[in-house]
């Protein structure tokens, strides 16, 4: 009776500790590589969750979403965390070395942004956009191809005006009036030309319009790479970037604007990344967050099929849906 009573402690007692030591509150540096286009919404969500984790440091880099990606699978740079302006740089550069999931958390769309100082602020719109960025005396850009989601997307709108609006040639008039200077490594810094007055006009995604205080025109579903229900018409654009290895070219096709997640499987602090993924991920905090700066979240967040939920962190399974 007596060995019986004991037993029975032991199995209360481990009841009560247990969920402690899995409640334990994450603490270290956490390392987040994310594209440009995240860093207004991203420093808003790190403040909140160090506010809720406080011995948390969370350390940021952004940048051009494939060259965040190769930083890690190419130079070696340690990350906890990867979030990419399009989920296929995840899928293309970390999956299945350097990762093994991919969330699917927000889309967005592009636009042409501008200030009061541009030349024709007062004439463009969203039907003759183009005419304007054809004017000898109008500087505009967009960011490099090569490491930024956002450039060859920009791009591609290039290529679905000429066939939404079906003028021959408009694709290659347009980069013919863009000198190469005014090509970036990533798209924020454009914010600052256009602020300045070095720039007239910049491609950008909507929601850096509006937490960056721009003026912008917004474009025709068909061409904006906004709705996913176009894109079928969005594949008919392809642009040619620099591939993984030097020397070698890879091709970019049409889609509308989704962006990834992952942790990094050798993440120095994966328990503060489970903590974070599972805030970012939560309808009343990162999402939250996201869609109050102009950048529609999934609620929920999305992987493409049942073996990927099967490879997700209990901390945010239950965040995810299967849903391609």
């Amino acid at each position: 009776m007596k060995n019986h009573l004991c037993h029975l402690i032991s199995i209360l007692v481990s009841f009560l500790i247990l969920p402690g030591l899995c409640m334990a509150a994450p603490t270290g540096k956490l390392t987040i590589f994310h594209a440009g286009s995240l860093t207004v919404p991203f420093a808003a969500i790190e403040k909140a969750f160090e506010a809720k984790y406080p011995k948390v440091d969370v350390l940021r880099e952004a940048g051009g979403s494939t060259k965040m990606a190769r930083l890690i699978s190419e130079v070696g740079k340690q990350a906890d965390i990867m979030a990419s302006a399009d989920f296929k740089v995840i899928d293309n550069n970390l999956i299945p070395d350097f990762a093994e999931w991919n969330v699917r958390f927000a889309s967005n769309q592009l636009v042409l942004c501008y200030t009061d100082n541009s030349r024709y602020a007062k004439e463009i719109t969203s039907d003759n956009w183009y005419e304007i960025l054809l004017k000898k005396d109008v500087e505009w850009g967009h960011s490099d191809p090569n490491l930024d989601p956002c450039g060859y997307r920009s791009l591609m709108v290039l290529q679905l005006a000429e066939k939404f609006y079906n003028i021959p040639g408009l694709n290659e008039k347009l980069i013919a009036n863009r000198p190469q200077k005014n090509v970036r490594p990533k798209s924020v810094e454009l914010v600052n030309l256009l602020k300045t007055g070095h720039m007239d006009y910049a491609w950008e995604y909507l929601s850096v319009a509006i937490q960056h205080g721009l003026k912008y025109v917004t474009l025709d579903d068909h061409i904006n790479l906004g709705n996913y229900k176009y894109d079928g018409f969005y594949k008919l654009a392809t642009v040619e970037v620099a591939g993984k290895k030097p020397g070698t070219v890879t091709t970019k096709t049409g889609k509308s604007c989704t962006y990834g997640i992952t942790m990094i499987k050798n993440a120095p602090n994966p328990e503060a990344a489970k903590a974070f993924m599972a805030f970012l991920l939560s309808p009343e905090n990162g999402l939250k967050t996201l869609k109050e700066m102009g950048q529609p979240p999934f609620i929920p967040a999305r992987v493409p099929d049942e073996e990927m939920a099967q490879k997700l962190p209990a901390a945010i399974s239950g965040l995810v849906e299967v849903k391609n």
